[in-house]
C-alpha cells in the first residue's frame, strides 16, 4: 500500500462501521477463516453435536417404545413387564445422558476455537488502531471506539455461541424429526410442521427486522453516553475548575434519557415479537395433536405415537421459543462484528512502501528538502522548508506559537507524510524505510508529556522494555529525578494517575526525559524539553541533555532562547517559514527577529529577577 500523504483528505472516509455496504453474509465469510484455524476442532464439534441430536430425537422414539410395551392391550408375560421395560428404561437414561455428554464435549472441544477467534481478531483490530496515523487518533471519540472493539469481541462469541450451539443443532434436529414423521406415518405430519416452521420463521425474521432498527439506535445511544462519561472523566480537572459538574451530569443524563426512550420501544417491539410466536406454536402444536389424535382414534397410530409426536413437538419448539431472541442477537453480534471489522478496513494514511527496507545509521545527517505540509488542504502550515541537521551536530527551532515547529518534529516521527519534498535521514527518504525503523532510531522529549497509568518504573522502562532496575535508576538520575522518586513512600513503585495526573508538569516531563535518555536513540528530538521545569532544575537539566546528546544528530524546538544558545546552527521560523538561520551570535549580529525575541525574553527575564529579589 502506498503511503498517501495528506491526499486522503480529499477522499471520502470509508464508512467507519461499515454496515451499510456490507452484508451479513459477507461479515460472516470474514469470521470464517479465524474459526478455519481450528478446523480439526471445528469438525470433532460438529461431530458431537450431530451425536447429541441423534441421541435427543432418539429420546422420544424410545419413550413410544416403553408406553406400547406397557399398555394393557398387548400380551404381555410377567417375565415380559420385568425385562423389556427395564432395557427400555436403562436405554431412556443412557439417551438423556449421551445428550449431556455429547453436548458439554461439543462446548469443551470448540471453546479453545471459540476464545482463539476472539483473541486473534481483537488482537489484530488493537494493532491495526497502532497503525493508523495520528490524524486518526486525533479524530477519534475513545469511549465510541473501545466499546465498538468490546462489543465485537463479545460478537465473536455470542455469534459461535448461538450459530453453532442453537441455530444449526436445531435445524438437523428438525430434519431428523421431519423425515422421521415423513417415513414412519406419513407426509401431513412433516407439511404441517414445515408450514408452522415456515410461518414461524417469516414472521421472526420480518419482525426482527423491524426492532433492529431500535436496536441500532440504543447502540448508537450507548456510545455516545459512553463517550459522553469517559470524555468528562478524562477531563476532570477542567469540569471542576470552571465548575461544571452539573453541566456535565445534565448532557450526559440527555443521553441516557434518548437511551431510555429507544430501550421502551425496543422491549414494545419484543412484545408484539414473543406473543405472536406463541400465537404461531400454539397453532401448529394444535394441529399436531390433533391429527396424531385422530390417528389413535382410526386405529392407525398408538397411544405411544401420541406420546412420541407431542414429545417431538416439545423438543422442537422450546428451542424455536428463543428463535427470535437467537435472530436478534445474531443480527446484532454481526453488526457489531462489523463496526469491528470496518476499523480494520479502515486504510492507513501512513504505511509502508511493499518491500520497504529497515532504515540504515551509518549516517543519521537530517535533511529537509523544500518541505510543504498541511493538515488540511485549506490551511497549509510549512511552505518550502529546507534545512540540514549534521550528524553529531545540534540544531534548534524557534519561534512563536503555531509558526510550525512541532510539526517538524511530527514529519520527522513520520506521523504524517509531507505535501511535497522529502525528509531524508542518512541521505534515505524516510518514506521509502520501514516507520519502525524510523521510530527506533528516534528518540524525543514531547512538550506535552502522558503517562500511563502505571507506576514510575514502568513509564520509565517503557523507553526500553526489559531494562533492568539499575539502568531505570541511571536513567532517572540523570533527568535529575531520582531523589525525588527515592523519598515517595512506594519509590519506583508509585503508581502516576491517569495521563500521569499525580505528578506536576515538571515531574513528568523529567519522567519523559529519562525514558528517552533510556532508550538511547540516535536522533534526539527535545520538544520544549524543559518548558514546565523552574529555572534551577531546567539549568541542571540543560546541562545533562548536552551531555547526552553531545555526538547524538539532535534537533531542539524551543521556545526560550536562552536553551538553545549553543546550538550549532539555530533556525527562526514564522507562519512556517525559515526566516533566518545561523548561530546564537550571528543572529544577535543580523539584529532582525532573532535579536528582537532575545531582547524580550531577556528583559522578562530581568523583570522576574527583580521582582523576585528581597526588598
Amino acid at each position: 500500500m502506498r503511503h498517501q500523504g495528506v491526499s486522503s483528505l480529499a477522499q471520502p472516509a470509508p464508512s467507519a462501521l461499515g454496515t451499510a455496504t456490507r452484508s451479513d453474509w459477507t461479515t460472516l465469510a470474514r469470521l470464517f477463516p479465524y474459526l478455519w484455524a481450528y478446523k480439526v476442532r471445528v469438525m470433532l464439534a460438529l461431530a458431537f453435536m450431530v451425536g447429541a441430536k441423534l441421541a435427543n430425537v432418539g429420546v422420544p422414539v424410545l419413550l413410544k417404545q416403553l408406553i406400547d410395551t406397557m399398555n394393557p392391550s398387548n400380551a404381555i408375560t410377567p417375565q415380559t413387564l420385568l425385562v423389556v421395560p427395564l432395557g427400555l428404561l436403562l436405554a431412556y437414561g443412557l439417551l438423556r445422558l449421551s445428550t449431556t455428554v455429547f453436548a458439554e464435549l461439543r462446548e469443551l472441544i470448540f471453546a479453545r476455537a471459540t476464545e482463539g477467534a476472539s483473541r486473534r481478531i481483537a488482537l489484530q483490530v488493537f494493532r491495526h488502531l497502532h497503525s493508523m496515523s495520528l490524524r486518526f487518533h486525533l479524530e477519534r471519540q475513545t469511549g465510541g471506539l473501545t466499546r465498538d472493539i468490546e462489543r465485537g469481541s463479545r460478537a465473536v462469541n455470542s455469534l459461535i455461541s448461538y450459530s453453532l450451539y442453537s441455530i444449526f443443532p436445531t435445524l438437523i434436529e428438525v430434519t431428523l424429526v421431519l423425515t422421521y414423521l415423513a417415513v414412519t406415518f406419513d407426509v401431513g405430519f412433516a407439511l404441517i410442521t414445515i408450514a408452522a416452521l415456515i410461518l414461524y420463521v417469516i414472521f421472526t425474521v420480518s419482525v426482527t427486522e423491524w426492532r433492529t432498527r431500535y436496536r441500532k439506535e440504543m447502540n448508537e445511544l450507548d456510545s455516545r453516553a459512553h463517550t459522553r462519561a469517559i470524555d468528562a472523566l478524562l477531563n476532570y480537572e477542567t469540569v471542576k475548575y470552571f465548575g461544571n459538574e452539573e453541566f456535565e451530569a445534565s448532557r450526559y443524563d440527555e443521553n441516557l434519557k434518548k437511551y431510555r426512550t429507544a430501550a421502551i420501544k425496543s422491549q414494545r417491539s419484543l412484545s408484539v415479537l414473543n406473543s405472536g410466536q406463541q400465537l404461531i406454536i400454539a397453532t401448529g402444536l394444535v394441529a399436531m395433536l390433533w391429527r396424531a389424535t385422530e390417528g389413535v382414534v382410526d386405529g392407525r397410530m398408538t397411544l405411544g405415537d401420541l406420546v412420541m409426536v407431542n414429545a417431538f413437538m416439545i423438543q422442537l419448539y422450546i428451542p424455536l421459543n428463543f428463535l427470535g431472541v437467537l435472530y436478534r442477537e445474531i443480527k446484532q453480534g454481526l453488526t457489531d462484528l462489523d463496526k469491528m471489522f470496518g476499523l480494520m478496513d479502515r486504510e492507513q494514511e501512513i504505511a509502508d512502501d511493499p518491500g520497504a527496507k529497515d532504515l540504515k545509521l551509518s549516517d543519521t545527517t537530517i535533511r529537509f528538502e523544500r518541505v510543504n505540509f498541511s493538515y488540511d488542504a485549506a490551511r497549509p502550515i510549512l511552505h518550502d522548508v529546507s534545512f540540514e541537521v549534521p550528524a553529531g551536530k545540534t540544531v534548534a527551532v524557534v519561534g512563536p506559537s503555531g509558526a510550525g515547529k512541532s510539526t517538524l518534529a511530527r514529519l520527522l516521527f513520520r506521523f504524517y507524510d509531507v505535501s511535497d519534498g522529502r525528509i531524508l535521514i542518512g541521505g534515505q527518504d524516510i518514506r521509502r524505510v520501514t516507520q519502525a525503523s524510523v521510530r527506533r532510531a528516534i528518540g524525543i522529549v514531547p512538550q506535552d508529556t502522558v503517562l500511563f497509568n502505571d507506576t514510575v518504573a514502568y513509564n520509565i522502562a517503557y523507553g526500553r522494555p526489559g531494562a533492568t532496575q539499575q539502568e531505570v535508576e541511571d536513567a532517572a538520575r540523570a533527568a535529575h529525578i531520582h531523589d525525588f522518586i527515592a523519598h515517595t513512600p512506594k519509590a519506583y513503585e508509585t503508581m502516576v494517575g491517569e495521563r500521569g495526573l499525580k505528578l506536576s508538569g515538571g515531574e513528568k516531563q523529567r519522567v519523559a526525559i529519562a525514558r528517552t535518555l533510556l532508550k538511547n536513540p540516535s536522533v534526539l528530538i527535545f520538544d520544549e524539553a524543559t518548558s514546565a521545569l523552574d529555572s534551577a532544575n531546567e539549568r541542571a537539566i540543560q546541562a545533562e541533555l548536552r551531555s547526552v546528546s553531545r555526538h547524538k544528530t539532535t534537533l531542539v524546538i524551543a521556545h526560550r532562547l536562552s536553551t538553545v544558545v549553543d546550538a550549532h546552527e539555530i533556525l527562526v521560523m514564522e507562519a512556517g517559514r525559515i526566516v533566518e538561520r545561523g548561530t546564537h551570535r550571528q543572529l544577535l549580529a543580523l539584529g532582525e527577529r532573532y535579536a528582537q525575541m532575545w531582547a524580550l525574553q531577556q528583559s522578562k527575564a530581568q523583570e522576574d529577577a527583580s521582582v523576585r529579589a528581597p526588598v
